[in-house]
């Protein structure tokens, strides 16, 4: 079948978007708009649930469908709880975007100086979060007779220097171990890993003018600094029929970083 640019279209699937109403200019967020501008519903799940439904109003004032649910992705219970909104509002869901995570909230420490209390949080959220999103909502993608998972990683997991990159690596591990697991059932399992992307999120934990950033600037071949809208061609890409022999991949939007 030739190629058309109707492969990137996602009309009538149901897609998950976690971590995805908690702040005005987010990842998420963006996520959220492209799904629903390809033609997607889409289910704005986050801790904040009035920041949920301000994005899942903002696609239907753009004549799209959506939905906010309160979700604490950590916490199993709840996890279940918002699987079964999509189940009652939308028949099941398609498309699972793990996005939701503890980054400008986490405590700047050594992981030799780490509270035990506190790296459990952060895996708890990061990781394991992931992994109960995945677990509740498979069974509905094995309903519908496939479906794609996408799983928010980091390019500060390659190599990890921070106990968020240690979480991040993680998740690329499970990423890698689901997409052997899921495969022949015709779940695409895929991962983002981002770039030093201008989020609200972000910029709450860096500054301008950071030696950090002089640094990366020196280290990044193409463009030290992106937007969340330049991150959602590469989720259409692995969400949509367009990437349908893209499996078990960790695609790098970064400007060049990880390189």
């Amino acid at each position: 079948m030739a190629f058309t640019l109707d492969q990137f279209r996602l009309d009538g699937k149901v897609a998950v978007v976690t971590g995805a109403g908690g702040r005005g200019n987010s990842i998420g967020r963006a996520y959220a708009l492209g799904l629903a501008e390809a033609g997607a519903n889409v289910v704005i799940a986050d801790l904040d649930g009035a920041g949920a439904e301000r994005v899942a109003a903002e696609i239907a004032a753009s004549g799209g469908k959506s939905a906010g649910v309160q979700v604490d992705i950590a916490e199993r219970a709840s996890v279940d709880a918002m699987a079964a909104f999509v189940a009652e509002r939308f028949g099941g869901a398609d498309i699972l975007v793990n996005n939701a995570a503890i980054m400008s909230e986490m405590l700047l420490s050594r992981a030799i100086d780490y509270p035990l209390a506190e790296w459990n949080r952060m895996l708890a959220v990061n990781v394991t979060g992931a992994l109960n999103c995945c677990q509740a909502l498979v069974p509905q993608m094995r309903v519908r007779g496939g479906g794609r998972i996408v799983n928010q990683v980091s390019g500060g997991a390659f190599p990890a220097g921070s106990v968020y990159g240690i979480t991040k690596l993680a998740l690329t591990g499970l990423t890698t171990t689901l997409a052997t697991e899921l495969g022949k059932e015709g779940i695409h399992v895929n991962a983002i890993a981002p770039g030093s992307t201008a989020s609200d999120a972000r910029n709450a934990m860096t500054a301008t003018s950071l030696p950090f950033r002089a640094l990366m600037e020196q280290v990044v071949t193409m463009r030290y600094e992106g937007q969340p809208d330049e991150l959602v061609g590469a989720l259409l890409l692995l969400c949509s029929p367009a990437g349908s022999w893209i499996h078990g991949q960790v695609l790098h939007v970064d400007g060049g970083w990880i390189l």
